[in-house]
């Protein structure tokens, strides 16, 4: 495997087809829909990346995670993209202040997220 990718996102289809894809493409994946269940999984294990929904349709956000993985020591470096239906300027200002390694907007074509990671990745 070229590395693992935690992906979260409230809409199951969008992490089914994005884990599914990035499978495809030698990457492991783990899913999450809450920032929680998000928070497990970066505690069990180490994670390469992480792709995170800016609103995720509970009151924490995308923002509060990666807020959350920046102020944690083991996590403080993890590169994160964020997705996001909105392409505010205000929102990717704010994803590129946390620390984010990129922004992409909904609807996204999943070529674009695979070279994104690979750039991220370096593979």
């Amino acid at each position: 495997m070229e590395g693992r990718i935690l992906l979260v996102d409230d809409e199951p289809y969008i992490l089914k087809i994005l884990s599914f894809k990035l499978r495809q493409e030698g990457w492991a994946t783990v899913e999450a829909r809450t920032v929680e269940e998000a928070l497990h999984h970066l505690e069990s294990g180490p994670v390469d990346l992480a792709l995170l929904d800016v609103n995720l349709g509970t009151p924490l956000t995308g923002f509060d995670l990666a807020r959350s993985i920046r102020e944690n020591p083991a996590t403080a470096s993890l590169p994160i993209i964020m997705l996001t239906a909105r392409d505010f300027v205000t929102d990717i200002r704010q994803g590129r202040e946390i620390g984010a390694a990129g922004y992409i907007t909904k609807p996204f074509s999943i070529a674009d997220v695979v070279e994104r990671i690979r750039s991220i990745l370096g593979s």
